[in-house]
């Protein structure tokens, strides 16, 4: 059985999320949470909430037990950007993108191996 938690419009880059993202797939639960907590990175936070969500779907909605869990699928997409305008000398304007993404984590009971997204 799956069970999906999604976590969406982060205002992070994509890019920062990512490598953490593959590092936690195909990985038990316990394991992953370890990862995002002894991270450093920006990104470990919000992957590390996430996951929390993903586990309390599992127990309250599935009535599975978090030992039992897998990573299936951790995803993290690019969402809308936010354009705005840095002022410059002589009245120019140089152009600022700010990302933002949307995190998708799939819970399974059975261990198999990770799926990319290409």
């Amino acid at each position: 059985m799956e069970v999906k938690a999604t976590m969406k419009f982060v205002r992070i880059s994509p890019t920062k999320c990512r490598d953490l993202a593959r590092r936690m797939c195909g990985k038990p639960v316990n394991e992953a949470l370890q990862i995002t907590q002894l991270s450093e990175r920006k990104g470990a936070f919000n992957l590390g909430k996430t996951l929390r969500a993903a586990i309390a779907n599992a127990q309250n909605n599935a009535k599975l037990e978090p030992e039992n869990l897998w990573v299936a699928k951790a995803v993290v997409d690019e969402g809308p950007r936010l354009k705005r305008h840095w002022p410059r000398a002589r009245g120019m304007a140089s152009p600022i993108i700010k990302r933002t993404s949307h995190i998708n984590i799939v819970l399974s009971d059975a261990p198999r191996p990770c799926s990319r997204k290409k």
